[in-house]
């Protein structure tokens, strides 16, 4: 990373992951550099891969999205075709936030929000056990949400 990467724009990737709201003219006052030199080195960190998006982190009681539950899935065969089948499943599942391939006792974890226990009750039994290949679901509710997209450290 260090190669490619020079204090500012380590500088230009820490205030965007802090507030992606920030105008150009802000960060350039910020990095000490013009504000031509800012856009080019921030296209630059969005076309070599640094940077993938910017959006607004929404409040999920607010839009009735207030319970998060984490589901470990084991598929009844470890494929590449029973996972890619599962993957592409699990892709059109809007309520599902993040799905990770796992080493242990799952296969996947998906992170999912629902409204409320009735909400996920009926997504799990017309949504999650039907996906592709699935053999078994544990979920585990999140009581507290102690730590949610925290920054990466660098």
């Amino acid at each position: 990373m260090q190669e490619n990467l020079d204090r500012t724009d380590l500088k230009i990737l820490r205030l965007l992951q802090a507030d992606g709201r920030l105008g150009n003219a802000e960060i350039a006052k910020r990095v000490n550099t013009s504000a031509a030199t800012c856009h080019r080195r921030t296209q630059r960190l969005f076309a070599e891969g640094y940077l993938t998006g910017v959006r607004a982190l929404v409040a999920p009681q607010r839009v009735e999205k207030g319970t998060l539950a984490i589901v470990g899935v084991v598929l009844d065969r470890s494929t590449p075709e029973s996972f890619g089948a599962f993957e592409d499943a699990v892709k059109a599942l809007p309520v599902v936030l993040d799905c990770h391939v796992v080493a242990g006792d799952f296969d996947y974890f998906l992170k999912i929000r629902v409204r409320d226990l009735a909400d996920f009750n009926k997504l799990h039994a017309e949504k999650l056990l039907r996906l592709p290949g699935v053999r078994q679901t544990r979920t585990f509710f999140v009581m507290k949400e102690v730590i949610d997209n925290a920054p990466l450290d660098f």
